[in-house]
């Protein structure tokens, strides 16, 4: 009996594993399947299962890349849409895998309390970056003005509200479950609504900051798909079967030298590199500034060991080009790291995929599972090597002041310039 229930265990499956499923009914959610188009189906059927899979998977993905060019056309404001859109359908997907194990149960309102905390969480998230993005709207409306002063307030009572709920919510004999789901809810809202609003703040310092990082995971996907599928022989972890160190290490020379390009070319224009910025004038937004010296060319002399291979002894190109190089050597080294733990997170619960909404891909989580960690690197790099004091937001904030308080700072800020010798002397 040992020896049968230890083959029936999945790989690194333990007792206390197989306790726990017991607990959660027995039974894992059902695998799912690609629901390939009969089109693709009917003009493939003559192909390999291998052949055909790497055909569906190109279509499908040049589709997808179809459409993120035409979403970044359609500019800042469809794409924080898009964003929105992405992180309910991800919650969506892993809310399900846990809910097809608790509804056995009949336990009540386990799918209500995950999207009010959904809503609770949004409110929150985007309450915040409303009132830090919009100040001087928010000030010149006296409901959003009021909303923005007690808007943490509100957040917690509403927290609380359904904090209030889940206790009443427990039913005997199954705490521990509810617990687990309590739980399984709030890192799902941790690992993708906290990521997507990290995303939305990079996208605010300029879409060059959302397009490049995004652009090096599919490009790194892309290219370790592809030089797996031809060259991979040398497995690479055991979570990922099907991924090779040839796959691994082509993606990331490939994505290296992709961020390089992709950078030169979107460095030397303004709707790219600008912050999205509020117009209060004309009520939108605005993408319209003088480049920072991130993106202005500059020269720069080459290592004397590479002088001779290849014949230069200067180069021009933009600072963010050397930060882009950051940038995509996480995306390749660290980034598919999140694909490897969506991976452990699948294999537990037996499933292929999240969902089955693209062909040849699974669902919405099993594309965005990288782009979720690259979204928080790239808002700790922004934050740690680029960023710096605002001054369009301290002067909205300044304006809002009373009189008094606004003459006191600015005696203080006279005083200052004064000391430094920047201005004449106070008698002056």
């Amino acid at each position: 009996l040992q020896e049968s229930e230890s083959e029936n265990r999945l790989d690194g499956e333990t007792a206390s594993d197989s306790e726990s499923k017991s607990e959660f009914g027995g039974s894992s959610p059902v695998p799912t399947s690609d629901d390939t188009p009969e089109v693709l189906n009917r003009a493939l059927s003559n192909l390999s299962s291998r052949w055909k899979n790497w055909w569906v998977r190109g279509i499908l993905t040049l589709a997808m890349i179809t459409f993120f060019f035409i979403i970044i056309y359609l500019g800042p404001m469809v794409l924080m849409t898009i964003v929105m859109c992405v992180q309910i359908k991800c919650f969506h997907e892993i809310i399900t895998i846990g809910y097809n194990v608790y509804h056995s149960y009949d336990l009540p309102w386990f799918r209500t309390l995950s999207w009010y905390f959904l809503l609770c969480v949004n409110y929150f998230f985007y309450g915040e970056t409303v009132t830090d993005y919009f100040f001087t709207l928010v000030q010149r409306e006296e409901p959003l003005r009021i909303l923005s002063k007690y808007h943490r307030f509100i957040s917690f009572a509403l927290y609380l509200t359904g904090f209030c709920m889940f206790v009443l919510s427990l039913v005997k004999k199954h705490y521990r479950l509810q617990f687990y789901m309590f739980g399984w809810t709030h890192v799902t809202l941790l690992i993708v609504v906290t990521q997507s609003h990290l995303i939305i703040h990079n996208l605010f310092e300029g879409m060059i900051w959302f397009i490049v990082p995004i652009s090096c995971v599919i490009c790194n996907d892309i290219m370790a798909y592809m030089f797996g599928f031809f060259f991979g022989r040398t497995p690479l972890i055991k979570l990922s079967p099907k991924k090779t160190w040839e796959g691994f290490i082509g993606g990331f020379f490939s994505t290296v030298l992709f961020g390089l390009l992709l950078s030169y070319v979107m460095s030397g224009y303004r709707c790219f590199t600008c912050p999205v910025e509020f117009n209060n004038d004309t009520n939108s937004f605005t993408v319209d500034c003088e480049p920072s010296e991130l993106f202005q060319l500059q020269e720069y002399n080459i290592p004397l060991v590479l002088q001779s291979v290849v014949g230069w002894k200067t180069v021009r190109m933009y600072p963010f080009q050397i930060h882009s190089i950051a940038l995509s050597t996480f995306a390749s080294l660290i980034g598919p790291f999140g694909g490897f733990f969506a991976s452990g997170f699948k294999r537990a619960f037996k499933i292929k995929d999240f969902a089955n909404t693209i062909p040849g891909h699974g669902g919405i989580m099993d594309r965005f599972d990288c782009q979720y960690l690259m979204a928080t690197f790239v808002n700790v790099y922004i934050a740690s090597f680029i960023r710096g004091p605002n001054p369009s937001k301290l002067i909205q904030q300044f304006l809002t002041l009373r009189p008094d308080q606004q003459l006191h700072i600015f005696n203080t800020l006279k005083a200052h310039l004064v000391d430094r010798g920047i201005l004449g002397s106070l008698e002056d």
